[in-house]
């Protein structure tokens, strides 16, 4: 019996679909796009700074246009919890992603679900920045750059170490030409793209979100073999 159990774990684990993220969105148009083409997941972003910022009239008419069961995520940097909750009243924001200094007591007063990103960095112990927030849904792991956000780059996959324990989203500079190699080599639960899959800053390009979904399933079956 234990042996059986123990096949149907590995037979499991190598199956898993890997969750698609399209971040960045601006553009109802965008959306639907995304998800017509197999996206499970879209980020608003509520950062002023960022050239992708929508506020909340134009998050809601974003989020008019995408069916059920596709989570509309909200990515928030050091805001105040009256500006966050402001925009949970308005949006039908299902999960919140704090990509800044937040500390666990913080995320955790929403009392909604949320990933908290880590900027990846040698030095940086990820197990331990992962149980500094146990409330957590999981951590997105993002490149290490000057301000917020992963600036379009890579870091090095290396850095992450196994067992972590929550399930991770690998982000930072991906795109249709690197995808795959990152889900064979790291096995993230979700991958999250924005730059690398636009026409311009903000302005997603179909066919780029094409090239990368399909990407990421040909890593998908390069990690069953």
């Amino acid at each position: 019996m234990a042996v059986s159990s123990r096949l149907s774990i590995r037979s499991t684990s190598s199956l898993h679909r890997t969750r698609i993220k399209i971040c960045g969105i601006t553009r109802a148009e965008d959306a639907r796009a995304a998800v017509e083409l197999g996206a499970d997941a879209l980020g608003l972003v509520f950062y002023a700074a960022s050239p992708r910022h929508v506020n909340i009239e134009q998050a809601w008419e974003i989020a008019r246009s995408v069916p059920p069961f596709v989570t509309l995520v909200g990515l928030f940097v050091n805001e105040s919890k009256i500006a966050v909750r402001r925009v949970m009243e308005a949006v039908p924001i299902q999960l919140l992603q704090f990509h800044g200094d937040e500390e666990e007591s913080f995320c955790y007063s929403f009392h909604a679900p949320y990933i908290k990103a880590a900027r990846v960095r040698p030095g940086l112990d990820l197990v331990k920045y992962a149980s500094s927030y146990p409330s957590a849904q999981g951590l997105l792991l993002d490149a290490f750059v000057e301000g917020f956000g992963g600036g379009g780059r890579t870091f090095d996959w290396s850095l992450i170490p196994p067992g972590l324990p929550k399930p991770f989203i690998l982000s930072g500079g991906l795109d249709a030409d690197n995808v795959t190699k990152a889900v064979r080599t790291v096995r993230p639960w979700a991958v999250d793209v924005s730059s690398g899959v636009e026409a311009a800053k903000g302005i997603k390009d179909a066919a780029k979100i094409a090239a990368f979904i399909s990407g990421v399933r040909d890593g998908e079956a390069g990690s069953a073999l």
